[in-house]
């Protein structure tokens, strides 16, 4: 008998129909009351099924008197019986061809009714095969494939009959292809919008149903399930954020972590088993020494993994309490011993061994309380005997959740020492609170210069730590001058510096007198949390005198000086850009508000990482990530050469503005080997990327779960280093609250009532850097001045000539809008389509008579606009967009302009060269500005009579128009101008209209200008 073969490869660009996005669809052939479907394809609006369906032919002849209707379908997970339409192809019969004629075809998929809202296609095979062709033999290895693909397909069990003749065709690479997938030319390539990796698989089952009339049995074929990724518009396919599907609060072990999930907090991370000792103590020790005591430590050995204590000299009862974590994947062994030894110079004594069997140690998942440790007897080599000595040990299986991971001496670690071990660990740290210093120098009184005879050029110098302004010279020279000026500076609390203002008089270029000096403690500083200004207040200047080759000496009390001093709490201190920034509560807690929710990030994992350095002469890496939000900053373990590291930590943070960013970084640790040496200390950690995620682009509890691709900008271009996996969610505590934040202004109220200069913000941002940086690289383990640097884009004000253009393109795009609008309109005038340019003054003359009609239907037309773009709006959030940034077609001296030193230490021809095509580009936004002065100065010649005859003109038409308003309505006036405007081209000619001549006409400024 004949059949009909229906191949449904796959589907591309469906039709959202979940809610979320995303679609999960199946398709469903029917064929002379035979209906079949393929399995579901569970949230992807691109298909791909590869599943091939058969039906019966009774009688082939009247194949092209009948049709093949193919229906695409959303199955809804609430009622597995209800599904959504997705569309349909109805394949004639008379199309259809037999087997070995047969190519891939994409069908439009077609609406069921009038008002179905379709699109996409989808993508068939449909081809006959009749009994002849099945008995014939095959010629070749693919022919061979395919007569046992429709052998399989039928259901008949002949592997006996053909045996032989499949053992050739799985040696053929023709065959063994063409038996999982068809191998046709014709297939064209994806499309750039979907990114397809086979680096992940699963087991699959494809059912095919027999032939009529005898038991349908299924047949199990194993096939690889592709994965189908989203990437952002425009973006090149390898620069493309991915979203993944992890297995988020399970273990990939199972085991107990699955049945005890709910008690842990860390569902946005796949659960790691980790094997943890905490040895405490050991006590009642055995002297091995002639001094009649031991250097003890203790040896802990799992499999081929060993960590070992720090070892204390003449000691019998050592305190350690230092906790070792053994990777489960990793372990090899079902026993664990803790093996007490005595430090010696030639060979370490054997004291005494504890020894576990791992499958009867106890699980613990936090918030259980810590497991409490017991002593055990110490043991001779062979655990026979006991032998004299205690250890104290609590041993347990847990995940990274545990209390103690973050401490824990990692087994992947093995290879770092003590000293950079303490590198490896995960920390939090918070920046330190920054506050804004006012000094307000009013004046000052009784100054005493050194030539009594002239009135001095005083000026005052304020210095605080690093930072150093002066004030401007006094206009009018007095022993008692005045400046009432103002000074901002950055602290940290808590102050290490002082307050130190120098009076100083100016003698000569180079060369200062100092009248007098004083130094302020900022605990004594008044702090500010308004606009309200404080007390001022008087402070002796002491007078210093110092003889050539000696040191100063205080000589007596000279002047005094009028302060008002404060510390500004009502600020936030910017330490990152405006645009990107992750906090923007003022300094003083007093007026913090309630928090509006919580954010969670897993890190989970990276892959193909680039190697950053070279080990035993091969690439590696040591990867660590560090996270900042607000004041808080995390930075992960480093998991130690590996280019596909896994981390699973996870963090929170509280969320006081929607609208902000958190800021993940990679790095490479190039700091194990401690601080010791110079070479160690001098190294920087590389940086590997960085990802930015605006908080406001986040639907409320909802997990992301994405692959962002690390891009990195060299001096060669920019450069992808790898991807990371992470999992965000932002839970919501309050919508009333998190809406009315919406109305708030941006920054804190003392920013609008005493606003800062963008000089200032500028000078102060950068300071404010710089103590965030000193701060954290004193923390043990340090937060390095490098890293801190790249998360808060210290380098983003220096000029460079690609986000030059990105900006440049950036307005073009905002402004396109404007173009699209102003091109509708002129087509509009054009008539170039009759009927819309007939309802544009349809509704324009509605618009007129009824003019109350014209807010609301703007508005109303912009409510309508919104929800339609509702259902396209993005599913994931932004990325580094590599055309947008304009990375993707940058120049090669201009990427080396961008990083080279400030100030340049480039030759002298290079840098005459950039500043001969900056001077270029600076001239034509020159002439950009000057035509722009024009046009306004025209404007401004229309009254001032420069022209007097078209000044003339231009007060006679005034006048004719006043009198023409006054008696005529202005509905009538505005139907006659919309008539003049949307004439007919019949009734218009090239020439510029006589109101443009008139004011090309009119003078400018332009030629009076050198």
């Amino acid at each position: 008998m004949s059949k009909l073969v229906v191949d449904v490869v796959e589907a591309s660009n469906l039709m959202p129909k979940d809610g979320q996005g995303s679609t999960s669809a199946f398709v469903e052939v029917d064929y002379d009351s035979q209906k079949q479907r393929t399995r579901t394809r569970d949230k992807d609006l691109n298909p791909s099924w590869n599943e091939k369906l058969v039906f019966s032919l009774d009688d082939p002849l009247s194949l092209s008197n009948r049709t093949v209707d193919v229906f695409v379908y959303n199955e809804r997970k609430d009622n597995r019986r209800s599904r959504n339409f997705l569309g349909r192809v109805r394949i004639h019969g008379s199309s259809i061809v037999r087997q070995g004629e047969e190519s891939l075809q994409r069908f439009p998929l077609e609406k069921r009714s009038l008002f179905s809202h379709i699109k996409g296609e989808i993508a068939l095979k449909v081809y006959s095969v009749s009994e002849e062709e099945k008995k014939k033999k095959p010629v070749s290895g693919e022919k061979e494939g395919k007569v046992k693909e429709v052998e399989q397909i039928e259901g008949k069990d002949e592997k006996k009959k053909v045996s032989s003749e499949e053992s050739k065709s799985k040696s053929t690479p023709s065959s063994k292809s063409d038996e999982g997938k068809s191998k046709t030319p014709q297939t064209p390539k994806p499309k750039p919008n979907v990114v397809t990796s086979t680096t992940t698989t699963t087991t699959t089952t494809v059912q095919h149903l027999q032939k009529q009339g005898k038991s349908g049995e299924e047949k199990k074929v194993e096939v690889a399930r592709p994965v189908m990724m989203h990437m952002t518009h425009n973006q090149p396919v390898d620069y493309a954020l991915k979203e993944t599907r992890p297995q988020l609060g399970v273990g990939s072990g199972g085991g107990f972590l699955m049945r005890e999930k709910a008690g842990s907090t860390y569902d946005l991370v796949e659960h790691m088993q980790y094997l943890y000792v905490r040895v405490v103590k050991a006590r009642d020790l055995p002297a091995k020494d002639i001094s009649g005591s031991c250097d003890p430590y203790v040896e802990v050995k799992v499999g081929n993994y060993k960590g070992t204590t720090k070892h204390f000299e003449k000691k019998l009862n050592p305190e350690w309490n230092q906790v070792f974590a053994f990777s489960k994947e990793r372990i090899q062994s079902s026993f664990l011993e803790a093996v007490v030894k005595d430090k010696d110079l030639v060979k370490d004594d054997f004291i005494g061994r504890v020894e576990f069997d791992l499958l009867e140690l106890p699980t613990r998942v936090p918030p259980d309380s810590p497991l409490a440790p017991q002593w055990y007897k110490l043991e001779d080599k062979k655990g026979e005997r006991k032998v004299k000595g205690e250890l104290m040990l609590a041993v347990w299986i847990g995940t990274q959740a545990d209390e103690a991971f973050s401490e824990a001496w990692h087994s992947d670690a093995a290879a770092v020492n003590l000293e950079g071990l303490t590198n490896t660990r995960s920390k939090v740290y918070l920046s330190p609170k920054l506050w804004y210093v006012r000094v307000n120098v009013i004046e000052a009184q009784d100054l005493m210069p050194s030539d009594r005879s002239r009135f001095p050029d005083a000026q005052v110098k304020v210095q605080l730590g690093n930072q150093m302004l002066k004030t401007k010279p006094v206009s009018n020279r007095a022993l008692s001058p005045l400046w009432n000026e103002d000074l901002v500076f950055v602290a940290a609390d808590p102050f290490e510096d002082h307050l130190i203002l120098t009076v100083e008089e100016r003698l000569a270029p180079n060369k200062d007198e100092i009248l007098g000096k004083t130094i302020i403690p900022l605990s004594s500083v008044t702090r500010r949390l308004d606009h309200k200004p404080v007390t001022s207040r008087w402070y002796n200047l002491e007078k210093h005198s110092a003889a050539e080759g000696e040191k100063k000496k205080e000589v007596k009390f000279a002047s005094r000086i009028h302060l008002r001093v404060c510390l500004d709490g009502g600020y936030h201190v910017l330490d990152e850009s405006t645009h990107y920034s992750s906090d923007l509560r003022p300094t003083a807690k007093l007026l913090w508000k309630s928090s509006i929710g919580v954010l969670e990030v897993g890190i989970l994992s990276a892959h193909n990482f680039l190697p950053m350095k070279t080990k035993d002469g091969r690439g590696t890496t040591d990867a660590y990530c560090v996270a900042k939000y607000g004041q808080k900053w995390i930075r992960t373990r480093t998991v130690i050469d590996s280019l596909n590291p896994r981390w699973n930590e996870q963090y929170t943070w509280e969320v006081f503005d929607p609208c902000t960013v958190i800021t993940v970084g990679v790095f490479d640790n190039c700091h194990l080997q401690g601080g010791a040496s110079d070479k160690a200390s001098a190294s920087k950690d590389s940086r590997i990327g960085k990802v930015r995620i605006r908080l406001s682009t986040l639907e409320m509890d909802r997990v992301y779960t994405h692959s962002y691709p690390l891009l990195v900008l060299h001096p060669s271009g920019v450069k992808k280093m790898g991807e990371i996996q992470l999992a965000v969610r932002f839970s919501c505590s309050s919508l009333i609250n998190m809406m009315h934040i919406y109305t708030q202004p941006l920054l804190p109220k003392m920013h609008y009532l005493h606003p800062l200069s963008v000089n200032q913000l500028e000078t102060l941002r950068h300071h404010a850097m710089q103590i965030v940086a000193l701060r954290l690289s004193r923390a043990e383990p340090p937060l390095r001045k490098e890293v801190v640097e790249y998360m808060l884009d210290v380098d983003s004000h220096i000029w460079s000539m690609r986000r030059s253009k990105a900006n440049f393109f950036r307005i073009m795009n905002v402004l396109s809008g404007l173009v699209a609008v102003g091109n509708w309109f002129r087509d509009i005038c054009m008539w170039k389509n009759p009927v819309t340019t007939i309802l544009v003054h349809i509704l324009y003359l509605i618009l007129i008579w009824y003019p109350e009609l014209i807010l609301p239907t703007i508005f109303l037309y912009m409510f309508l606009i919104g929800i339609w773009h509702f259902r396209f709006r993005p599913r994931h959030p932004p990325h580094m967009d590599t055309r947008i940034s304009h990375a993707d077609a940058v120049h090669q001296d201009e990427l080396d302009e961008e990083f080279d030193t400030f100030p340049t230490s480039k030759s002298s021809d290079v840098v005459r060269m950039r500043y001969d095509r900056l001077r270029s580009v600076a001239g034509r936004l020159q002439t950009v500005v000057g035509d722009i002065a024009t046009q306004g100065e025209r404007f401004q010649a229309l009254l001032s009579w420069r022209d007097p005859r078209a000044t003339a003109i231009f007060v006679l038409f005034c006048l004719f128009a006043a009198i023409v308003l006054y008696v005529t309505p202005f509905q009538v006036i505005a139907v006659l101008f919309g008539i003049y405007v949307l004439r007919h081209p019949r009734f218009r000619h090239r020439l510029p209209s006589v109101p443009l001549n008139f004011f090309r006409r009119l003078p400018a400024r332009s030629d009076s200008m050198l």
